[in-house]
């Protein structure tokens, strides 16, 4: 028998019990035809031989905003790393509009007050800018700032003046505005940087494809498509399937439409009014490169910018309990509605407040329509108490928290909740030990993406200034890959053909500088993806991993 590739000389985790551990792995039209023995005779159009280097299953992110993560490539990076302080973002920020053509957006993202004490102002930027529109967008993707030229060109002459629409705040000092716009304010400036030109979509999506095989990824799911906020209503589809068309979507994407793409359908069956695409798709339909996930669903904000709604004010903000960004009523008409037409309902919620809407609504859907494992999901699940927990394990919800959050907003945690209240900050261990089969994701590219950072602060669960953050929800090393591979195939209902390394599976695959289940645990994070195989072709091979044999 003549196949594909042979893989030879490599220390395989395959996490399969059937055959944990492997040594070489034979593929055939992209899915894996059998390991060590099973090859015996077998001939390949090409072998690589991997030198004794570790193996595991590719990694698969749950919540990875792949299209945002490539545009953002192309525009001002005002990150800590970047930009430590505020007079540094304001430096950068300058020497940007300084050489861009006169009247030119100065478009900026990934700061955190949190870290350089403060938001940037509006009359600031007007000073620096040149004259030049500016929209700075912060790192939870919550919140930016514009200064006046952006108002204007949005049709905002005087935005002192400017009202803020439902689920959002416009922020205010002494009776002047700031330039800070949360939630759904956003869109009083956003709108006018749309609609984006369509070759700019697909090249972001082309740029995030590679970034995703330097790293390891082999799938990801893409927490909203189609919507206004955040997303290009249908050009959003449009850019993955040219991408996809020309070759160049080389990640496999599950795309998530969001709430604003699903309406109703009027009536599409005996007793069931539609509620779903104009084609009346919903979740599952596709192929193993790009398909339709769950419907996604935003509850409320983020925890860093304290809009995140909580049953308690946050520590450094008295009188603030962040808010609800639709009422609870529309965000359970909403999740009922989903529920009754078989979707699969992904639903931001980071709150404790938020998630008890959430949770309730879930548990009305099931009782009213029984539908068993509709892994239905809750994403980010950024504070929970342990009633919570229980109510999400007994509701069969997968929780989606971010493990790459504590090292990268974990200081942040602190200053919002305070240290007894941020214990029951992203809970992982709590709901793995509870038999929730847990994904893992970094919510790319409100903080960095790399899986194997991810994997290191899930288990290791320390702030950027080496504070502990819940440690008792640290998972094991064995934990953490899981939820990276299998978990996150699970909450997308594909376990059955990614996620663990068996035969007649894809053939995705990572290969490491180490074994990540052997070195000392806070060394995981400086661990090297050598190459990364997706439907049995390597797209990403760094320094010439893959020796001929």
């Amino acid at each position: 028998m003549r196949i594909d590739t042979i893989i030879t000389n490599a220390r395989i985790t395959t996490l399969d019990p059937a055959r944990p551990r492997a040594h070489s792995v034979g593929v055939l039209h992209g899915r894996i035809a059998g390991f060590d023995e099973e090859l015996d005779g077998v001939t390949a159009d090409a072998r690589h031989d991997l030198g004794g280097a570790p193996v595991v299953p590719g990694f698969n992110d749950a919540h990875l905003h792949f299209s945002m993560l490539g545009k953002e490539m192309t525009q001002l990076d005002l990150s800590a790393e970047a930009a430590p302080t505020l007079d540094a973002l304001y430096r950068r920020v300058e020497e940007w509009a300084a050489g861009k053509p006169d009247g030119a957006w100065v478009i900026g993202n990934g700061y955190d007050q949190n870290k350089i004490g403060e938001h940037p102002t509006r009359q600031v930027l007007d000073r620096i800018a040149g004259g030049r529109p500016v929209y700075l967008v912060h790192n939870s993707n919550h919140m930016a700032v514009a200064n006046t030229e952006a108002f204007r060109r949005a049709g905002h002459p005087d935005p002192d003046v400017v009202t803020a629409p439902p689920g959002g705040s416009a922020v205010f000092r002494d009776g002047v505005h700031t330039g800070l716009l949360q939630e759904q304010a956003m869109t009083l400036v956003s709108h006018v940087l749309k609609p984006v030109p369509q070759e700019e979509l697909v090249a972001a999506l082309e740029a995030a494809s590679a970034w995703a095989l330097r790293h390891g990824l082999t799938s990801v799911t893409e927490p909203g498509i189609g919507g206004r906020l955040i997303g290009h209503g249908p050009a959003d589809a449009r850019a993955f399937q040219t991408a996809y068309e020309r070759g160049n979507l080389r990640t496999r994407v599950t795309a998530m439409p969001f709430i604003d793409a699903v309406h109703d359908l009027g009536r599409v069956d005996d007793g069931l009014d539609g509620w779903g695409l104009d084609l009346g798709l919903r979740s599952g339909i596709g192929d193993e490169w790009f398909r339709l996930g769950p419907v996604k669903i935003v509850s409320d904000g983020s925890l860093i910018g304290r809009t995140a709604a909580m049953c308690c004010d946050y520590r450094d903000s008295p009188g603030n309990r962040g808010f609800l960004l639709a009422e609870a009523e529309a965000l359970r008409e909403n999740i009922l509605r989903g529920h009754e037409n078989g979707w699969q309902i992904a639903t931001h919620a980071i709150g404790d407040h938020a998630l008890d809407v959430v949770l309730g609504a879930y548990e009305e859907a099931q009782k009213r329509l029984p539908r068993p494992d509709a892994r239905h999901r809750v994403e980010h699940v950024g504070v929970a108490s342990d009633e919570q927990v229980a109510r999400i394990v007994s509701a069969g919800v997968i929780p989606v928290p971010q493990g790459r959050f504590i090292s990268a907003l974990g200081d942040g945690f602190l200053a919002a909740l305070g240290a007894d209240r941020v214990e029951r900050a992203y809970r992982m261990r709590s709901f793995v030990e509870a038999g929730v089969e847990l994904p893992g994701s970094t919510d790319a590219p409100v903080v960095p993406g790399e899986p194997l950072i991810s994997i290191h602060d899930m288990v290791n669960r320390r702030s950027a200034s080496g504070a502990p953050i819940a440690p008792g929800e640290a998972l094991t090393p064995a934990q953490a890959l899981r939820a990276y591979t299998i978990g996150s195939a699970h909450a997308v209902h594909e376990e059955t053909r990614k996620g663990a390394l068996r035969r007649g599976n894809l053939a995705d695959l990572t290969v490491l500088s180490d074994d990540l289940l052997q070195v000392a645990p806070d060394r995981i994070g400086e661990l090297q993806v050598r190459a990364t195989m997706v439907g049995g072709v390597f797209g990403y091979d760094a320094e010439g991993a893959l020796a001929p044999s």
